[in-house]
């Protein structure tokens, strides 16, 4: 049973469990601004032991949510990571506590543009600007309020691993190890560029209605479906792009064949505003920023273990990236380790079926809990 310590109380309701934080304890905001009241959206998998140091948090991706190890009770959605959180995978819940949240600005019960603000209405576009550092900031309230002074693993996939290396460099004493997967501490031109084309085709949509759809009852499925095919693209491997793009039908001459569900099923479990709020908070990052332009800086003084995992054909987030970041860390004095896997798969490949990704982060994660005093089977810690 989970119970929240201070400001904090847990509720449940609507297939959500979340942490309300009252007005006594507002998340401070990147542009001077607070939310408050302020709610964060979680899910818990595996039990906390005694010491509280098995804790491990799970970061989501721009289209995730906190529902990394189940199936999402509002979407029927399966649950994003099957492959790496779970019993007997790389993380254990049979000897791990992991914990996902849903990040604010989201869409699945934390505090975000579809949710309600004081006057009962939707804050809309009325919310303020969100940034990965914002994302942190609410999940580090999320893990002190749940009684948890150290992680032992910070890691996410994409954005979520933005969130990962940000968590690191801005509590270095609160994470033991940390895991970016597929990931970059900047955000690129070409990111930054497909999310801008998926933002203008939201607010082109008719049925935007300058953010205050929800009050008219109506989606901007239109233009919410051109922005997934966006980012979905860039999910692909360069060659499965191709090899889609010749595969037309005379029906469909001008249209390249993308799976991943229709738009009305991607706009219910991910809101046309969240998309707005979030994607400008990755175009934003630049973990390099506040610290003289020079990445290294980010980790200095630091005794958390890093592992970087890149995969050969990630054209969203391509090895370089990744590189770049384990070149900081070594540059920084740091514990770390560096693996590209050579897939197929592209950006998509973390949520496949990958077994020397799924075995690289088991090594990683055993050698972390082993240094950590951690059991390395399952079973009591």
């Amino acid at each position: 049973m989970i119970q929240a310590t201070g400001a904090a109380k847990v509720q449940a309701a609507g297939g959500f469990r979340a942490l309300s934080f009252d007005a006594g304890a507002p998340l401070q905001l990147s542009s001077g601004e607070t939310i408050a009241p302020l709610t964060v959206a979680f899910e818990t998998y595996g039990a906390l032991n005694a010491e509280r140091s098995n804790a491990v948090l799970v970061c989501h991706a721009l289209g995730g949510d906190q529902f990394v190890a189940s199936p999402n009770p509002i979407t029927g959605r399966p649950a994003w990571w099957p492959r790496i959180v779970g019993p007997g995978l790389p993380i254990d819940t049979n000897r791990l506590f992991v914990i996902c949240s849903n990040v604010v600005g989201g869409a699945m019960g934390s505090t975000g543009p579809s949710s309600p603000a004081s006057d009962g209405k939707p804050h809309g576009l009325r919310l303020p600007p969100i940034t990965i550092a914002d994302m942190v900031r609410a999940q580090a309230m999320l893990v002190e309020a749940l009684g948890i002074e150290s992680l032992f693993l910070v890691i996410g996939p994409g954005m979520g691993g933005m969130q990962a290396l940000n968590w690191a460099s801005a509590y270095p004493r609160r994470v033991f190890a940390c895991a970016s997967v597929a990931a970059s501490a900047r955000q690129s031109a070409q990111n930054i560029a497909l999310a801008e084309l998926g933002r203008q085709a939201i607010m082109a949509d008719p049925d935007w209605r300058n953010g205050a759809y929800m009050a008219h009852n109506v989606r901007p499925l239109k233009g919410a479906n051109i922005a997934r095919t966006a980012m979905r693209i860039t999910d692909l491997a360069a060659d499965e792009v191709r090899t889609r793009a010749q595969g037309f039908s005379n029906q469909e001459q001008f249209k390249i064949a993308l799976d991943g569900g229709a738009p009305a099923a991607y706009i219910d479990r991910f809101d046309a505003n969240s998309f707005l709020y979030l994607s400008r908070a990755m175009d934003r990052f630049d973990l390099a920023r506040d610290f003289g332009g020079r990445l290294s800086n980010a980790f200095q003084d630091a005794s958390t273990r890093y592992g970087v995992f890149a995969f050969k054909d990630d054209w969203r987030y391509p090895p370089q990236d990744s590189r770049e970041i384990a070149h900081a860390l070594i540059g920084a004095g740091a514990d770390a380790s560096y693996v590209e896997i050579p897939s197929g798969g592209g950006h998509d490949a973390c949520f496949r079926e990958e077994p020397q990704f799924e075995a690289a982060l088991t090594g990683f994660v055993d050698a972390a809990a082993a240094a950590r005093g951690l059991a390395l089977q399952g079973g009591t810690l």
